[in-house]
């Protein structure tokens, strides 16, 4: 019997990304593959296109959609559903797996006028209790790394053939995809790449090599157009198949599993591809890994060995940063609402569009990190907030309610401690007692941003290639990359290598030394006299008809002295300004002190001439990536004009104000970069206590919406 060989791409572009990245990958990887594929009609090929890639073709590229059906009606292609927007079944309300699946198949069946039998799973994102839920939706078969199945003890020569899996009894036809060939094509030549499956053929009876990947490696990864299509990689490939074809039966994964026998029954593991497990683990425990690898490669055994080492859990990415949380926990509280409110609501069209833009704030990228950028992109994560936003707005259609500002007090974000939401018509604040009494998301319902989607700065395990090369040691021989080759999009990125002690978030207080520098400061290199930032705070939430306060008091201790500190948050109903009121109380008068109150502003942009600060007297004081250090201020702001947005804050006495850029330093597909994530503004004031030890200053934040969307 022939050796069958089944080819596949999965073609993804997330959720918020820009609308060049959509067209240059377009251009130079979906486009240029599809001309090949029509090249050789002996060769059918399998073909995932996620929802938000899918949507944005019916709309910039119909020509595309429409060489697609042609290829479908032809039964050249087979198209793998998924779910709509690419989210991780893992991070998902079974709610929401099921509706996310179906609503996908039904979309595309409906476009192609095909049926779906199989599906992607994002990122090859495993648990068990998927195999129930898959089925439930219609799912015949999915496929994952040949990874998951060597965790469930199999043997490579069991790796060539299609397994059963259960689960509540409910059966899943599960396909392993060939690691060997994810390496081979196309970093490898084609020659090597057809020697492996001749010595596939020679070894096994009547064996299935599966060879799916991401379609971005054949032309949208920096440098892959060339090699694919310029340098005729993919051509030579696709012709030496042609030429073996009386030893390969090239098939769909369809039609590979209508003409061969199950290879057995399995049970897999929660697993993912094998990088994506080392990126889950915490950098220290990563560093240790990769030591154990390289040193065990070096082994005879390590071929036998290597499928009992693995790495962490994908759900780790939740407990590793805590802006994923922050992003995941929203996501929950909005699909409790949609979800309570479906059945009473199902044919209302704000209800339903709640849960479209949902199921697009679910899209996976923004929700981990590994060798592309992910949670490090701003843009991306602005997108899912967009999106929850968007999808509250609709529900507050749905169900309104009166023109009054409101307070919830619940566990938000699954920390097992209260948090506190005030809320009107205009801003929803989420505040945190217990971590320094932070507003911890800050969302401007009329341009559906969040002003607190900022990331900290943190030690990564790649941060450790940066170093070492900039002391003279070459890329390569430190580091060990998805994408071949390293880059750096910018020189003396090691310099930026600055890691924060606290979560960058907004409301937290800081006592300094009289002498504190910006530039100590904004490096992350300052005294912080005081224990306030993180430390927990008393809270006494008071609400009325127009108004909710959120008071929050600690008695903490600078310098080993105890000092009292209370600070009251005021929102109006259907106003657009925060009001805090910081009281001091037992401040010791020999002790000179920098009192400090730390906001951050994220999702406006750095590097903009439409972007920029403005205080007394200074309209237009620079980009929002420059550093300010300005002294006796009554006020201090930020414009973004592109966003239609205006913040702008007002101090009861005057203040020094220091604003900098958090910048963090990570790796992506085009290579190391500095990221801007968000801007620090920071009043301060030379504490002078009255002979009682007290001393109080009033803010106001007021967000003015130039330019509000519509909901």
């Amino acid at each position: 019997m022939p050796l069958r060989f089944v080819f596949g791409v999965h073609n993804h572009q997330p959720v918020g990304n820009f609308d060049s990245v959509f067209e240059q990958a377009y251009r130079d990887g979906y486009a240029p593959l599809l001309d090949l594929i029509e090249h050789y009609p002996e060769i059918p090929i399998t073909v995932h296109t996620s929802g938000c890639l899918l949507e944005w073709l019916e709309a910039r590229r119909p020509e595309y959609v429409e060489r697609l059906k042609a290829l479908v009606r032809q039964g050249r292609i087979e198209i793998l559903g998924g779910g709509f927007y690419e989210p991780i079944l893992s991070m998902l309300p079974r709610w929401d797996r099921l509706g996310q699946i179906r609503s996908y198949t039904d979309y595309l069946q409906r476009l192609f006028d095909c049926r779906i039998r199989g599906m992607w799973l994002a990122e090859r994102v495993w648990e068990p209790d998927f195999v129930a839920d898959l089925a439930e939706a219609g799912i015949e078969y999915t496929l994952l790394d040949d990874f998951h199945f060597r965790q469930a003890g199999l043997d490579e020569e069991q790796l060539f053939g299609w397994f059963l899996t259960e689960d509540e009894g409910r059966l899943l036809k599960v396909w392993p995809i060939s690691e060997p060939m994810r390496y081979l094509v196309p970093w490898k030549s084609p020659e090597e790449a057809i020697g492996y499956l001749r010595e596939v053929a020679g070894r096994f009876a009547d064996p299935v090599v599966v060879c799916a990947d991401d379609g971005e490696k054949f032309g949208a990864w920096p440098e892959t157009h060339k090699h694919c299509y310029t340098d005729g990689w993919l051509w030579r490939f696709f012709d030496l198949l042609r030429a073996n074809r009386d030893w390969i039966r090239f098939c769909t994964l369809s039609q590979a599993l209508d003409e061969t026998r199950s290879q057995g029954l399995v049970y897999l593991p929660d697993c993912s591809y094998r990088e994506m497990t080392e990126w889950a683990l915490p950098p220290h425990r990563q560093r240790l890994y990769t030591e154990l690898v390289r040193a065990l490669e070096q082994d005879p055994r390590w071929p036998r060995l290597r499928s009992f080492l693995r790495g962490g859990m994908w759900r780790n990415f939740r407990a590793k940063y805590p802006e994923v949380r922050e992003m995941y926990c929203r996501m929950l509280e909005i699909s409790r609402r949609i979800q309570a409110l479906w059945p009473v609501a199902e044919g209302n069209p704000d209800v339903a569009s709640a849960r479209q833009d949902l199921y697009r704030a679910q899209c996976n990228c923004p929700f981990w990190h590994g060798a592309f950028g992910g949670l490090y992109l701003p843009h991306l994560r602005n997108a899912v907030y967009h999106h929850l936003i968007k999808a509250e707005n609709h529900l507050e259609k749905a169900a309104p309610k009166a023109n009054a500002a409101e307070a919830r007090t619940e566990d938000f974000d699954l920390d097992a401690q209260p948090e506190v939401q005030i809320s009107n018509s205009h801003l929803a604040v989420y505040l945190a007692p217990h971590r320094g009494g932070m507003i911890y998301e800050l969302d401007i319902r009329g341009v559906r941003h969040n002003l607190l989607a900022t990331l900290s700065r943190r030690d990564e395990a790649y941060h450790d290639t940066i170093r070492q090369v900039a002391q003279g040691a070459s890329a390569e021989s430190v580091v060990s990359k998805v994408v071949e080759g390293v880059r750096f999009k910018q020189a003396n990125l090691e310099k930026a290598l600055i890691y924060d002690t606290y979560q960058r978030k907004a409301l937290l207080d800081h006592f300094l030394l009289p002498q504190a520098k910006l530039a100590d400061i904004a490096s992350n290199r300052f005294q912080e006299l005081g224990d306030f930032v993180t430390g927990p705070y008393e809270t006494n939430v008071r609400q009325s008809a127009d108004e909710v306060q959120v008071v929050m008091t600690r008695r903490g201790s600078i310098g080993g002295r105890s000092v009292l500190l209370s600070k009251t948050i005021v929102l109006k109903a259907g106003g657009n300004t925060l009001v805090f009121r910081y009281v001091l109380e037992d401040l010791p008068r020999e002790m000179p002190l920098r009192f400090a109150i730390e906001f951050q502003f994220a999702g406006l942009a750095a590097g903009q001439d439409d972007r920029y600060f403005h205080f007394d007297g200074r309209p237009r004081a620079g980009q929002l990536q420059t550093l300010q250090d300005v002294s006796a201020v009554r006020s201090f702001g930020l414009t973004d004009e592109w966003l239609g947005l205006d913040a702008t804050l007002r101090f009861s006495r005057p203040s020094g104000v220091w604003a900098f850029p958090i910048q963090t330093v990570s790796q992506s597909e085009g290579g190391f970069e500095m990221v801007h994530q968000s801007t620090t503004v920071m009043p301060h004031w030379l504490i002078e206590p009255k002979d009682s030890g007290r001393w109080e200053v009033g803010l106001e934040l007021s967000l003015h919406v130039v330019r509000a969307s519509s909901a």
